[in-house]
Parts: C-alpha cells; structure tokens; sequence
C-alpha cells in the first residue's frame, strides 16, 4: 500500500496530472494509445510482441498433431505396424476413427481442467504442466510398439494440446496492449497453420525413408517446439491480470511496466493498472454478494464455489458471452475448415486430381491457408473483428455453392472436364484465403476478449472445449458426408458459412481497439444501475487509494461478512 500511496502523490505532482483518468464504467471513451494499431504497432511494442510470438509456439504444436497425421494414416510402414488401421482389416474404420479421435477427446478434457488449473497456478506454469502432459504422450507415441499403447499416447498427448489451445490465447490477450491485441492474438492462429503445413512436408518427406522411422520421426521432432515452450514460459512475465486477482498489485504494476516498456509513473501503465484493478475487484463483489455463504475457505466451500463459478458463466452478466464463445467456435468448425484439412486428398480425388497431385494439393492448400492468416496481421486491428468474420462468411458461401454446382455437374465425367475440376480447385484455394483472413484468428482471438477476468479462464475453456467437441462431430460426419453425396458435403458446409453470416451480424460485437476492462459495456451485461453505479465507486476509490486491496481470500470474507 505504501508504494500506492507514493504512487499516487507522485502523480497528483507530475506534470503528466492534466491527463483525467478515464472512468470507463460511464461511456466507452477512446483513450490515448500506446502505440499505433495493428500491425505497425507491433514493432513499438516489441517486448509484448515477443512474448506473445512465444506463447503461441503452443498453437504450433496444436497445428503439428493436426497435419502429421493425414499422411501418416497411408504410410506402409504404419499400416504393418497397425494393422487394424489398414483398409484390409475388418473395423479399419472404427479403429482409424478412435486413433484420430483420441486427440479430440483427450482436447477436450484438457481445455475443461485448464480452466481452474489456470486461475489457480497462473497462466504461465499452467502452460507448463500442458508441456509435460503433451510431452509424455509425445514420447508414447514416438515409442508405440502397439496399437493400445499408440491411443494412450495420443489420448495423453490430446490433454496436453487442448490445455495449450486454452491457456496460449487466454494469456496473450492479458498481456496485450490493446491497439495491437488482436494482431497479437492472430500469432495464434498463425503459429497453428504453420504447424499444420510443417507437418504436412515433413510427413510427405518422411513417406520415402527404409523402415519405421518414416512415422516415428514425425511423431518424435513435435517434441521440439513444445520442449522449448516448456523451459522459456519461465523466463516469460505473468499475466498482470492474474496478479491482480490474486491480491499481488504492485507486482502487477511492474510487470504492466515491464511488458509495456514504461516507467511506473507513466500516466498510461497507470490508466491501465487502475482499470484492471477496478475490474477484478468489481467482478470479485459481485461473486461475493452473489454466493456470500461459499467464502468461508474450507475443502466443501472451493468445490462448491468452483461449480457455481462455472455456474455464473451460463447467468446474467455473463450468459452472451458464453453463447458468442460457444458459438464462434461451432461455426469455425462447421464451416468446413478441418473437413478440408483431413480429407483434402479424398476431396481432391473428387475433383479428377490423380494420387500424387492430390497430396500435393493438399500442401498447397495448407500454404494457401497460411497467407490468409498473414494477411489478418494487418487487417484484424484495422478493420475489427466482426467485419473480418461477416466477409469471410459471404465469401466461403460463394466458394462452397461454386464448388458444390460444379462438383455436382461434372464428377461423373472429370476427363472430359478438367478445366472445370481446375475452377473447382481454384475456388477451393479462394475458399482458404477467405478463411484463413477470418474465421481462423477471429474465433481463437474473441474468447480471450470478452469474459470478465473472474471467468474469463473458465468461459475461454468453455469456448476450446466448443471447438474441440465440434471438431470431433465433423471428423465423424464428414466421410459419410463425401462418400455418399460427393457435392452434399459441399452444399452442407455452404448452408452453415451462410447461418455463420446470420449469427454474427446479429450477435457478435467490435471489440477492435477496448480494452479487456471495457467489455461489459461492449456486452451490455450490466444487470442494474446498481451494479454499474457499485463499480464506478470501486474505480473511483481505488484511484483515490482509498480501496482495500489485500489478499484475495481475506478480502473475500470481509465482503461476504458484509453482504
């Protein structure tokens, strides 16, 4: 509190005083940046780009699983190991279809635990655990001898990825200036369609080696980058945000310093540490007047706190942003994007490819999709994030029904139509770019953004389990979808990129520019005058030093003892 005080006096002195605090709790008021927007301003926050840039090294490794199988599966060097995966074998398909669908699974386990794994330990060492999870599995894989013995691996290593794929965006957004956080939050994405590609050449090189190696290798290099995640996390700084929650403020001021390259009398470091302090400390009383006989810290009292916490994410204050979480990353999924990604050599096939160029296809694709996401960079913090999401809907609609017409006229007869199953390759290009600019950041970059810092761990782990679920359900529906319709999958995924038009236009909010601390009003999620009225008094009370700011468990029962 003496470094408050201190704090404060120097500012009440400084010339820098004519710059009014900003009370974002009474209108959503454009404050002073620090730096220019999007993708310039990445090189004036150099220190916040870097740490980001590393995080999302996580998303990598997410993208790596994804591609390294594909062509694993036709490798014969893994089919006479795993024999009940060859096309051979009775059930090949169910036993193919649980070896994919163990990392789904395993995701999803992973992004649900990670929500409270994260509030309690930090986003940093939380990434950490997920390193070690994912490592194991990783070695298991490498190792297997078996096919049990290769599903525990990949069931294993599934938990590690789906906590990465919660907690990298989820610690990106904290850290993040807000002009930049969404070019930021697109290394995410950016770091995953990179591992997808890698992958995908390393496997296509590995297919020519003598003996096992072929498929081990791959399995054993996506040790790399998590290796390396796993060891410089720790030299990474916390999320101030986390600090704040956890009573630790002045710590939390010298990390906001420290990301933002600042001195601590900066008027800006302080804007923004006030905000963030009012926030937490808003949401914190309203947990507290909400579930007043849960303080009490015993072993019955967390559990049940924790479950009504998961709770209050599906209840007033929190309930649409939940439902954009939810349903951003339903859409992303059900779009067509890992449809593609899985089976674009079957989908190739469809189109009168031969075998060699369907493969190679396929990589081509993967690279296509890469320069969306570079593009997005640039665009997300300049154009926002729901006209991103509303163009990109509109333009893969119009690839899909091109493609589904075509495919549909043409299939029976691809020889005598090659210039068509070219215009249909060409559209299904068109269609990556589209999505790559679009529904591949925005979705992982929302989340992060909108959830209040008492349940924005929990409501980001709500939304990856989302899109862990959803990918699950196209991996399952999609082959029967090519095998028996052909242009049905097409025209299927089609009607969803235009219900994903519909459902954004209607729902989602521009978040370019605010920061994290001014979502509830971007959310009209006040539930009361009250309330908002209670929290512009924490603001001006903390500002003025006069707000008790102790640890988070004493705190808690001095409100609960209140309320």
């Amino acid at each position: 509190m003496a470094l408050e005080t201190d704090r404060a006096d120097e500012l009440a002195r400084s010339s820098n005083n004519e710059t009014v605090f900003v009370q974002h709790t009474e209108d959503l008021v454009d404050r002073e940046a620090y730096g220019p927007p999007g993708f310039r301003g990445l090189f004036s926050n150099q220190y916040a780009t870097l740490c980001a840039a590393f995080a999302a090294i996580g998303g990598m490794v997410f993208g790596y699983d994804q591609g390294v199988v594909s062509v694993i599966l036709v490798m014969p060097n893994f089919l006479d190991r795993f024999g009940r995966v060859s096309e051979t074998a009775s059930g090949a398909g169910f036993w193919k279809g649980l070896m994919t669908a163990m990392i789904e699974l395993g995701a999803l386990i992973g992004a649900i635990n990670q929500g409270w794994i994260a509030d309690k330990i930090s986003r940093k060492y939380s990434i950490v655990v997920a390193v070690v999870i994912f490592t194991i599995g990783s070695i298991l894989q490498t190792a297997s001898i078996e096919y049990s013995m290769l599903v525990i691996g990949r069931l294993i290593g599934g938990i590690g990825i789906g906590m990465l794929s919660m907690v990298a965006p989820l610690y990106i957004s904290e850290i993040s200036p807000p002009e930049i956080r969404g070019a930021l939050l697109v290394l995410e994405e950016l770091s995953i369609v990179f591992g997808i590609v890698v992958a995908f050449w390393i496997t296509y090189g590995t297919q020519h080696m003598n003996g096992e190696w072929a498929w081990r290798l791959p399995f054993l290099l996506q040790l790399i980058p998590g290796l390396v995640l796993g060891m410089g996390i720790l030299f990474l700084p916390f999320s101030p945000r986390w600090l704040v929650s956890k009573g630790r403020d002045d710590e939390a001021l010298q990390c906001l310093c420290k990301l933002r390259q600042l001195p601590t009398n900066n008027a800006l470091v302080n804007q923004e540490w006030y905000d963030i302090r009012a926030e937490v400390a808003f949401h914190k009383e309203i947990s507290v007047l909400r579930h007043p006989k849960l303080q009490q810290r015993t072993m019955k009292n967390r559990l049940r706190l924790e479950i009504a916490l998961w709770a209050d994410c599906f209840k007033s204050g929190c309930w649409r942003r939940t439902h954009i979480g939810i349903g951003i990353m339903f859409f992303q999924q059900f779009v067509g994007i890992n449809a593609l990604i899985y089976y674009s050599p079957t989908l190739f096939k469809t189109m009168g490819l031969d075998y060699n160029m369907q493969l190679a296809m396929s990589g081509v694709l993967n690279v296509t999709q890469l320069i969306g996401v570079f593009s997005s960079l640039w665009a997300m913090d300049r154009f926002g994030r729901r006209p991103l999401l509303l163009w990109g809907s509109l333009f893969m609609t119009i690839a899909h029904l091109i493609i589904a017409i075509l495919v549909g006229k043409f299939s029976d007869d691809w020889p005598a139509h090659r210039s068509a199953g070219w215009i249909s390759v060409g559209f299904l290009m068109f269609y990556m770019l589209s999505f790559g600019a679009s529904w591949g950041p925005v979705p992982w970059a929302l989340p992060s953004e909108i959830f209040p810092s008492s349940l924005r761990a929990k409501g980001v782990g709500l939304s990856t389990c989302s899109n862990w679920l959803n990918n699950f359900i196209i991996g399952l529906i999609t082959p029967p979808l090519v095998q028996n319709t052909g242009f049905g999958a097409y025209t299927f995924f089609a009607v969803f990129c235009l219900l994903s038009l519909i459902w954004t236009f209607y729902f989602v909010p521009e978040t370019r520019g605010r920061t994290l601390e001014q979502m509830d009003h971007i959310m009209k999620d006040f539930a009361s005058e009250k309330e908002e009225s209670r929290r512009r008094n924490i603001q001006r009370d903390i500002i003025g030093g006069t707000h008790e700011t102790g640890g988070e468990e004493q705190h808690s029962e001095k409100l609960a003892s209140k309320a």
